[in-house]
This record gives C-alpha cells, sequence and structure tokens, in this order.
C-alpha cells in the first residue's frame, strides 16, 4: 500500500487501490496532514485491532518474486527441440525394427542433453531473493500507546516506527521525528553520502529520491542520531518493491548464440528430414529391403545431428568462464561468455571503474592567487600512503611554503572525521570519506599528522555538516604547545606556528575551523588571509597585474571556484576563527560568522592508471565506450576527455556536437530523440538508474549488443536489461550481482575490456569447433547418402556414428575451445550480433570440407577390396561394374562386410583428426602458431586415437560396436587419408580466407 495525492486530499483512511510508486507524493505534505490522513496518533501509534485490520486489507510487508519455470516445463522445452526430436525419432524408429543398443545408446544421450539443459536453466530469480535480505531482522513499533518489537513484515500503512543508529528501515515512511538522524541510502540511490533527514515538507512534486529528506525507505540504514517515521508504503509498494516489480518485467534478449544455435538447430532439422526422406524414397525405388533402407534412414538421420555439440558449447563457456576469472571477470550465466565477444558498447560508470575511487588532491588555492600543486593519493583498500621512521618524519615528508599553508592543512586535518590508523608494522592507514581521507593524507605529507595535532588541539564542540549549509564548523581548544610545521625556504628553511598569532600574542583558547562548498563559505568569511596580513573579503585586490578586472577578494575566490569546477575539480573551501570563549550555545548562529578564509583545496578522483590503454584497445577494436555518471558534468568531461572517451576541445563544443548530456535532458527526449542522442554522445552525467535502463533500450533499438555496468540495487533492471550486465564485484550490493551477467570482481573498467577480448576468443574457438564437428557430419552424411544411391550395404551402424559424434567429434571439439585467441583479435570489428551461424564463409567452409570428408570416406567405401563367401576380394565399385555388365558377383562374407565397415569407420575417425589438427586457426597456418601452442589438441587426439583402438581390439567393445582388428596397411591408409585433409585445411586458408582485406583501418574477419 502506498499514501498519493488522492489520499491527502480525499479522506482520513488510507487508499484501498494502491497506486504505482512513481505517483507517491507524502513529501511534499507536513507530517501532520499525513498523520491525520492516516488516522493515527504518533505518541500511541496504531490499536492492534487497527493493524490488523490494515494486515488484512494490505497484506504482509514483503517482496514478492514472480514464480520460476517449473523443472517439467524446461524439461519439455528440452525434449520439443527440433535436433532432439530427430534423435527420438531415430530412437522410435530403432525400437520398431528392433535395434535395442541403439535404442538405449539414443536415449542415453537424449537425457543427458535434456539434464544439462535443465540444471543450466532451472535457477531460481535469486535477485527478488537478495532484495528480501535486505529487510530488517525486526522493527520497533509504538502501537497501543506502547512500544513493541515486531516482525517487518507485520508492518501496515500508519505504523510509527523508530529508527535509531545502525537500525534498517523496514518500509519507506515520511520521517516525523528527526535528531541529527542520518540515513544511508547508497545501495538504494548509489549516493556515497548519508542524508542528513528533516521533518519539514518539500515543495518540488518531481524531487529525485536521493533528496527527500524527509523520506525514509525499505532496505536503507540509519548510521546516525535517531528518529521517527510513520510508515507510507508497504512490500511490493515500496522503493525496493517497485524495483523488484522492475526486475520481474524486464524482457531478457537471448543471447547472440542462444540465436544462432536456434537457427543452426532448425537448419539441421529441416536438413535431416529432407535427406532421410529422399534416402528412404530413392532407397526403396531401387528395390531395397525396407528394414535396411529405414536402418539406413536412422544412420543418417543420427549422423545429421550433432549430438556432442550442446555438450562441448557447454563445457566450451564454462572453461572460458574459468578462464575469465583469472582474469578477475566472474560470469554468473554461461552465454555471457560468448555474447562479449559480440559487445559494440560498454556503458561504464565513472566513480571506482573508469577512476581510481579516490579523491587526490591537485592543489592548494592560497588567497593571492598562487596554486599550490601536490597529488596524494590513497588506495581504496586502504594501503600505506608513508611510513614513520623513529623520530615520526616521513619518507615522503614536503615542507609547506607558508604559514598560511600550514594553518590551511591543520583545519583540515582537524575539521575531519576521517581517522588515521597504524599498523603494527608502522604504516598509516586511513579510514573513512574518501574526501576527507584525502584532505588527511595532504596534511601527512607536509608532516601535520592528526594524532599529533589533537593532542594539543582536541576538538571540544562541533556544528555538523548539512546539506542545507554544505559545510562543517569544529571547536578545538588550544593548550599554548601547538606543533609547528617546517617552512621552505630557498636559503633558510625556518619553522612556523600552525595556527596564525601576531605581534608576539599568545595563542588563542579556543580555534574554530571550518570546510565546506566555497559559495557557502564565502557568506560567513568576513575576512581573508594574505600571507601574514588578513583583508576584508571585499576589498580590491592590491596587485593590479594579478587582478585586472578589478575584483574583490570575495569575487576573486569564487571565480578560482568556479575555474576549478569547469576543470571537473572538487574544490572544498578552508577558514578559521580564533575565540578566547566559548559560546554559550554550539549552532550555527552562534558559531558561523566571521570567519577568515585561507583558501581551497581541489580535488579529484583520477583515472586508472589503465583504463587509457584500455579505452584506446576499446576503439581499435570497434568497441564504443560510453560514461555514464550521476557525478557533475564538468566533472565527467574532464575524465572522459583525459580518458580519450570524448575528443572535443571543451565542455561547451561537446555540448554542441552532442557529446555529452544530462539526465535532467534525457527525461525530457522523446523514444525517438533518445534513440538519436545515444547515436553520438559518449558522456552522461547527473544520470539516474532509470535513465540508465531507458540508454540501454535505445542503444539495443539501433541493434547494439551493450554492456552496461551498475552496482546499486537500483541499477538491477538496467543490468537485467542490457546484453552484458555487469556489477561491482566490491562496492555491488547482492541485488545488482544477482541481476548482472558478469560481475568484475576489482571493479576495473579494463577488466571489462579484457573480458571482451576473452569473449571474441571464446566466439572464434566456437566457430572453429562449429567447423569440425558439422564438417564432419557433413561428410559422414554424405558418405551414408551415396551409398543408399549405389544399393550398398550401410557402411556404418548406429553405434559407430554416435561414437563419432560424441568422442571423435567431442574430444577434439573440446580442446579447440582452449585455443588461444587469434593476434589481431581485438584489431577488428565486434561480430555482428545479427549475423548467421553460417555467416563469414563458414557455410561456403561446411560444404567444401563436407565434399572432401565424404570423397575420401567414400573411396575407402568404394575401393578397398572386399573379402567374398568365395574366397575372392573385390571391391564395391568393381562389383557395381561387374554387375552392370551382367556378371555374377559372390557376396560379401561376414568378416569382409565387418573388416570394411570397420575400414570405413576408422578412416572417417582419422580424417576429423587431420581437420581437428589444421582448424586451431582461421586465419593462419598451424605451423605459424606452433603445433604445440594448444596441447590439448595433441592430446585429444592421441586419446581418440587411443580410445578407436580399443574398440578395434578389445573384444567385448568389438562386440558392443560391431569391428574387427586392421591390418597396419589399412592405418598407414587411414594416416594418409588424415594427412589429405590436413593439407586441404590448410590451403583452403592459403586460397580463400587470406584474400580477405582490411575493413576501415581494422583486419577483416573470415
Amino acid at each position: 500500500m502506498e499514501l498519493t495525492k488522492t489520499d491527502l486530499s480525499s479522506h482520513d483512511k488510507p487508499s484501498a487501490t494502491p497506486v504505482p510508486t512513481d505517483d507517491l507524493a507524502v513529501w511534499l505534505h507536513e507530517k501532520e496532514t499525513i498523520l491525520g490522513r492516516l488516522g493515527v496518533d504518533p505518541a500511541h501509534g496504531l490499536t492492534t485491532v487497527e493493524a490488523d485490520k490494515r494486515a488484512a486489507k494490505y497484506g504482509p510487508n514483503v517482496l514478492t518474486e514472480k514464480g520460476a519455470e517449473s523443472p517439467l516445463k524446461i524439461l519439455l522445452a528440452q525434449l520439443t527441440d527440433p535436433l532432439v526430436m530427430i534423435l527420438i525419432g531415430a530412437a522410435v524408429v530403432s525400437a520398431l525394427l528392433g535395434e535395442t543398443k541403439s535404442v538405449i545408446a539414443i536415449a542415453l544421450i537424449v537425457i543427458a542433453n535434456a539434464a544439462l539443459g535443465v540444471s543450466q536453466e532451472y535457477r531460481a530469480e535469486k535477485a527478488i531473493a537478495a532484495l528480501q535480505k535486505m529487510s530488517a531482522p525486526n522493527v520497533r513499533v509504538r502501537r497501543g500507546g506502547r512500544e513493541e518489537e515486531i516482525s517487518p513484515a507485520a508492518l501496515v500503512p500508519g505504523d510509527i516506527v523508530v529508527l535509531e543508529a545502525g537500525s534498517i528501515v523496514p518500509a519507506d515512511g515520511r520521517v516525523i521525528e528527526s535528531v541529527n538522524m542520518s540515513v544511508q541510502e547508497a545501495s538504494l540511490t548509489g549516493e556515497s553520502l548519508a542524508v542528513e533527514k528533516s521533518t519539514d515538507a518539500l515543495v518540488n512534486p518531481a524531487t529525485p529520491i536521493g533528496d527527500r529528506n524527509n523520506m525514509v525507505y525499505m532496505g536503507t540504514s540509519v548510521t546516525y542520531g535517531r528518529g521517527v517515521a510513520v510508515i507510507t508504503a508497504t512490500g511490493m509498494h515500496t522503493e525496493l518493491g517497485h524495483i523488484a516489480n522492475l526486475i520481474a518485467t524486464v524482457e531478457t534478449e537471448p543471447t547472440p548464440l542462444q540465436r544462432r544455435m536456434a537457427e543452426l538447430g532448425k537448419a539441421l532439422f529441416f536438413l535431416s528430414l529432407g535427406i532421410v526422406a529422399v534416402g528412404t524414397i530413392l532407397g526403396l525405388i531401387n528395390g531395397g529391403a525396407i528394414q535396411d533402407t529405414f536402418l539406413n534412414g536412422v544412420a543418417m538421420a543420427v549422423a545429421v545431428v550433432p549430438e556432442g555439440l550442446p555438450a562441448v558449447v557447454t563445457i566450451a563457456l564454462a572453461l572460458g568462464a574459468q578462464r575469465m576469472l583469472h582474469r578477475r571477470a566472474l560470469i554468473r550465466k554461461l552465454p555471457a561468455v560468448e555474447t562479449l565477444g559480440s559487445v559494440t558498447t560498454i556503458c561504464s560508470d565513472k566513480t571506482g571503474t573508469l577512476t581510481q575511487n579516490l579523491m587526490t588532491v591537485k592543489s592548494i588555492y592560497f588567497a593571492e592567487g598562487r596554486d599550490n600543486v601536490i597529488e596524494v593519493n590513497l588506495r581504496q583498500e586502504g594501503a600505506s600512503i608513508f611510513r614513520l621512521d623513529t623520530d615520526r618524519r616521513m619518507f615522503n615528508y614536503r615542507p609547506v611554503r607558508e604559514n598560511v599553508e600550514a594553518t590551511l592543512l591543520t583545519a583540515a586535518a582537524l575539521c575531519n572525521d576521517a581517522q588515521p590508523q597504524f599498523s603494527s608494522e608502522n604504516v598509516f592507514h586511513i579510514l573513512g570519506d574518501p574526501t576527507e581521507a584525502a584532505l588527511l593524507a595532504a596534511a601527512g605529507v607536509h608532516g601535520l599528522l592528526k594524532a599529533d595535532l589533537e593532542k594539543h588541539m582536541p576538538r571540544i564542540a562541533e556544528v555538523p555538516f548539512s546539506s542545507e549549509r554544505k559545510r562543517m564548523t569544529t571547536i578545538h581548544s588550544v593548550d599554548g604547545k601547538v606543533p609547528f610545521a617546517t617552512v621552505e625556504h630557498d636559503t633558510n628553511p625556518y619553522e612556523t606556528s600552525v595556527i596564525p598569532v601576531y605581534n608576539g600574542a599568545a595563542y588563542p583558547s579556543y580555534i574554530a575551523f571550518m570546510k565546506g562548498a566555497v559559495e557557502q563559505m564565502v557568506e560567513v568569511c568576513d575576512t581573508i588571509r594574505v600571507h601574514n596580513d588578513i583583508f576584508s573579503m571585499d576589498t580590491v585586490h592590491v596587485h593590479p597585474e594579478h587582478n585586472p578586472n578589478g575584483l574583490t577578494y570575495r569575487e576573486r575566490v569564487l571565480a578560482k571556484d568556479a575555474e576549478k569546477a569547469s576543470e571537473g575539480l572538487r574544490v572544498l573551501g578552508i577558514a578559521y576563527k580564533n575565540l578566547d570563549t566559548l559560546p554559550k550555545k554550539v549552532d550555527v548562529e552562534q558559531v558561523e560568522h566571521g570567519f577568515t578564509f585561507l583558501g581551497f583545496v581541489a580535488m579529484i578522483d583520477p583515472p586508472r592508471p589503465e583504463v587509457m590503454d584500455a579505452v584506446a584497445r576499446c576503439i581499435t577494436a570497434g568497441i564504443r565506450p560510453v560514461m555514464i555518471t550521476g557525478d557533475h558534468p564538468a566533472t565527467a568531461f574532464a575524465i572522459g576527455k583525459e580518458l580519450q572517451i570524448i575528443s572535443d576541445a571543451n565542455y561547451e563544443t561537446a555540448k554542441k556536437a552532442g557529446h555529452i548530456y544530462t539526465g535532467r535532458e534525457i527525461s525530457m527526449m522523446s523514444e525517438a530523440q533518445l534513440n538519436n542522442a545515444v547515436k553520438h554522445a559518449s558522456v552522461f552525467a547527473r544520470v539516474s538508474p532509470e535513465h540508465k535502463l531507458n540508454i540501454v533500450q535505445a542503444l539495443q533499438s539501433q541493434n547494439h549488443i551493450v554492456s552496461m555496468t551498475g552496482d546499486g540495487v537500483n541499477d538491477a533492471p538496467a543490468l537485467k536489461k542490457a546484453d552484458i550486465g555487469v556489477a561491482m564485484g566490491i562496492t555491488g550490493t547482492a541485488v545488482s550481482k544477482e541481476a548482472s551477467s558478469m560481475v568484475i570482481l576489482d571493479d576495473n573498467f579494463a577488466t571489462i575490456v579484457a573480458a571482451a577480448e576473452e569473449g571474441r576468443t571464446i566466439y572464434d574457438n566456437v566457430r572453429k569447433f562449429i567447423k569440425y564437428i558439422l564438417g564432419s557430419n557433413i561428410g559422414e552424411v554424405g558418405v551414408l547418402f551415396v551409398t543408399q544411391l549405389l544399393r550398398l550395404p550401410l557402411p556404418l551402424n548406429t553405434l559407430q556414428i554416435l561414437w563419432m559424434n560424441l568422442v571423435t567429434d567431442g574430444l577434439p571439439a573440446l580442446a579447440l575451445s582452449v585455443e588461444k585467441g587469434e593476434a589481431d583479435a581485438m584489431q577488428r570489428p565486434p561480430y555482428d550480433p545479427r549475423e548467421s551461424v553460417f555467416s563469414r564463409g563458414l557455410g561456403w567452409y561446411l560444404i567444401r570440407i563436407g565434399v572432401v570428408i565424404g570423397l575420401l570416406g567414400l573411396a575407402v567405401v568404394t575401393l578397398v577390396p572386399v573379402q567374398r563367401v568365395d574366397g575372392t576380394a573385390l571391391s564395391f565399385l568393381m562389383q557395381l561394374v561387374q554387375t552392370s555388365q551382367g556378371a555374377t558377383v559372390a557376396a560379401p562374407s561376414a568378416y569382409g562386410s565387418a573388416l570394411w565397415s570397420t575400414m570405413v569407420f576408422t578412416t572417417l575417425v582419422f580424417v576429423q583428426m587431420g581437420h581437428a589438427l589444421a582448424v586451431r586457426s582461421e586465419r593462419y597456418p598451424i605451423w605459424k602458431i606452433g603445433y604445440g601452442t594448444n596441447k590439448a589438441v595433441i592430446g585429444a587426439i592421441a586419446l581418440t586415437v587411443g580410445l578407436q583402438l580399443g574398440l578395434l581390439y578389445v573384444p567385448f567393445l568389438q562386440d558392443f560396436f560391431g569391428t574387427v582388428p586392421l591390418p597396419p596397411i589399412d592405418f598407414v591408409i587411414c594416416v594418409i587419408l588424415a594427412i589429405v585433409t590436413y593439407a586441404f585445411v590448410e590451403l583452403d586458408k592459403l586460397l580463400i580466407v587470406r584474400r580477405h582485406k582490411p575493413v576501415n583501418g581494422l583486419t577483416a574477419q573470415s
């Protein structure tokens, strides 16, 4: 249930018909109005009777999930797959003909493939389950005039909930009491800073969730203070419920590989029907025995179906996922492994993915207009920035440049809630907000350690930061032993006090430090410090060469602030005020006035050093990188330009060219306008997760394969909709990870690019083993079909065909799946996701290699002498010639037929080994890439040959497969024919594949 605009203007009872969450307007009304309309006294809460009524009306406060498909339904889908239906049909015919062994073998294959498919597809939807885990364990409510703890599922609209630091908010509610209460909403909004809550009504109906500071939302957590809220929405009508609905309703598209496999299945289904029908009809017309004719039909049907292909594809993707894991990418959904090879656009968050997710102090601005440029980095995981020796001096120590800098850095260290820590090895770490950590680090490398400063200037009071004031103030007592800082001087470095004193005066009893947004800071600063002098903020700068426009100090500070902000830097002003006595009341009115402005610190979250190369590799590979961030457009542009994601000279040029858009502009666009905008845009700033979903859909409407990153709960719909949803392993929520296809364990853009390269390699390898498997199958079918036309005995039985399709095809195909990437994998465009599985020459290649394998098999079928019952040996070709001339030819003996069949069987196996060796590369001869560079292929060939020998020489296998031992000369023939196949494929590459020329500067794809 949720309270709406209509509820507030109609009657005192909650609405009986819930409406979409987007219509929620509770934040626009005073708390008294909300309480009155919900019919609840905040001091007493609902009565038990009323709570029970509302529970019956609105249901439990839980997130419901869309029912997963039943295993039976998934199994039915597996069994109605076209290729499986062919096998089932073949098994039925075999059963009618009494071929029990064939029926058992085919049935086992059908069961194994179905089990594999069911286990792969039957996964409960875990994203909503992860949302449910975000609910509170128990909640304190006021009911019937007393506080009690209840299950969050029992909450109803109108319940009065008591919150304190550490509480998880159990449902959406309007804040009616707040004592310095701050709520961490990063999992919902993506904003890292906790939001200070207020009871005041807001005025803007379009206020985004992250700015509704009089609301609390299910799944967020209270980090500071305490408060009370009245519940306005429960269950699926909360903001989390809205996200759960989106997750359940987002339609996911089949991956390129799934589409290609479906296309292949249909093609083989109709090919099989056609071959079997034609072969059977011709067999009957030629006067063949009905049973033999139908057995031939079964054999051809089994030969057409690549029984091992589904398992090979699944195992190949699993092996690819393992390789990606070594590159810090965890694959959650196997088809994503191959889809990465077709990605055309990578939409990436900025913070932590393109950047280091740490603030770097770039410069300190002094009042006279000079920048002191420094860089101080902190690793996100808290790695050391310096060590201390016995006299507590830092190895990276830098002296300050003058007194005002010492005071500014002292203020930055003390007006700061980040905490330095020293490990047992005396290594310095900083815990806390990244911005405050950067300030501590900047002070630290100048010898100003917070711990030392606090010994002599402990904090005794503060005015906390608020989003309205955008500043914070701390008050410190001064004990007369203030630390000194060393000032850099050309000839004689000297020490100076870290707080300003003049003309030998005593230290003040107290000092107040302030930091915050410069615009808000100058409002409460009357003076400014220039070197050792104090001037009014409204004084015109005294040096005309530095101030040609005659600006006051206040105007100069604001202009410099705007200049730094336009460069994408985050600017924090620093000020101080000496106090002789403490104010009677420490609050904004009593404290925050009459400050002296010192200067400001400019910071930025710098790009990861490896990302620029990754972006360049993307562009070379024909993949378009797009930055999507909630940050300021100027900051986004600055990072995008540095990484060469955007090439415009300045922000204004980029805006005019349509290369950068804001979330507000996206909200005002029609679908057609957004579709046009995404064609050229490289940066999207101030973007919400809802905008992310719109951007994904717009790109997909133009046939892009989209990778989208996200870490928050409300990123889940966009992650699920994207072709490759990429969650952050470090900062990502459980919900975002469950909705994604891939999790990057180091939150690094370069990892996504590495995964895309691996995806291309995997798709290349999928093409290779499709070439290998289908080429062999076409050759087998050709042998069987022509044999049927010539009215010759069946050269292969069903079990032999199944052996070739599973073992002889399967083992080398698996080995091909681990082939290393082609040298030009990231120097050619992405594969067209709409392309057919037979595109770029693969279909014609299958015909060529199928004809070669078929001809070699038929050569053995027709030319190898077959022992006859009269003791003679005569090939079937000579038999056809003699019978056509009216001669009578003795029938083959049982041993002669078995030896002939075994020779055909073994020839086709050996020929496939030659094919497997040569197909390792689509573009390069094997002697160039090295015969031993894929030991798995060599091992698979050796193992297959060994197993084939087992079929020929192990008695019980001979009986089962209908084979006999081959003479040595026959093995020589088989090896020669394998070499012929290998030579043909290498010649084919030379004559066909390497004719392709580069396209648009990128290597053409074969």
